[in-house]
C-alpha cells in the first residue's frame, strides 16, 4: 500500500478519535456550566489534522503518480465518514439542521450508489470526484473546523461571542447544504450518459 492510501486510512482511523472528544461535552452544557471547551479544541485539532491528510494524500498521489482505484474509492469514503460524523455532533448541538444533514446524506448516497453501479459494470468504470465535489468537501471541513475551534475560544470569552459563533455556524451549514446539493446534481448530470445506459 502506497503512502497516499496510508494517509487515507489514517483519516478513517481519526474519525473515532474525533468522536470521543466531541462526545465528552456539548453545547447544552453552556447553560449549566458543564461545557468543557478543551474537549472541543482537541476535537477541532483532530479534525483539522484529518482534513489535512485529505489535501496531502491527493497531492502526493498526483505528484508521485500513485493514483489508484482504491484511492479513488477510499478517499471520498474517508471524507464522507469524517464530515458526516462531525455534522451529526453539530446537529446534536442544534447548530446543524436535520434538513442540512438529510441533504448531505442524500447526496452522498446518490453519488456512492452511482459509483458502485459503475464499478460493477462490465467495463468496471471508476468515477472520480469532480471539482464541485472537492469544493463541497473543503467548505464542509472549513465549516466544521470553524465551529469546533470557534466554540472552544468563544466559550471562554463571552456569551455574545458564543452566540456569534453559533449564528455564523448555522449560516455556514446552510451554505454547505446548498453547495452539497449543487455538487450532487452536477455529478449526476455529468454522468447522465452512464445512468441512461446502465442496466
Amino acid at each position: 500500500m502506497n503512502l497516499p492510501n496510508k494517509l487515507t486510512l489514517t483519516r478513517i482511523l481519526l474519525v473515532p478519535v474525533f468522536m470521543i472528544f466531541a462526545s465528552l461535552t456539548g453545547l447544552s452544557g453552556i447553560a449549566d456550566g458543564s461545557f468543557q471547551p478543551m474537549y472541543y479544541l482537541i476535537a477541532g485539532i483532530v479534525f483539522a489534522a484529518a482534513s489535512f491528510t485529505d489535501f496531502l494524500d491527493g497531492h502526493l498521489a498526483r505528484k508521485w503518480n500513485m493514483v489508484t482505484d482504491f484511492g479513488k474509492f477510499a478517499d471520498p469514503l474517508a471524507d464522507k465518514l469524517l464530515t458526516t460524523v462531525a455534522f451529526i455532533y453539530m446537529m446534536r448541538d442544534g447548530v446543524c439542521s436535520p434538513v442540512v444533514l438529510c441533504i448531505i446524506l442524500a447526496r452522498e448516497f446518490a453519488v456512492s450508489g452511482l459509483r458502485m453501479v459503475a464499478a460493477g459494470a462490465k467495463d468496471g468504470k471508476v468515477i472520480a470526484a469532480n471539482m464541485w465535489g472537492k469544493v463541497k468537501t473543503v467548505l464542509q471541513m472549513l465549516s466544521i473546523i470553524f465551529y469546533f475551534f470557534g466554540m472552544a475560544i468563544a466559550a471562554n470569552e463571552s456569551w455574545d461571542a458564543t452566540v456569534m459563533v453559533v449564528g455564523a455556524s448555522v449560516v455556514l451549514c446552510w451554505l454547505v447544504a446548498a453547495v452539497t446539493a449543487i455538487s450532487g446534481i452536477k455529478y449526476l448530470w455529468d454522468n447522465r450518459s452512464f445512468i441512461n445506459t446502465a442496466k
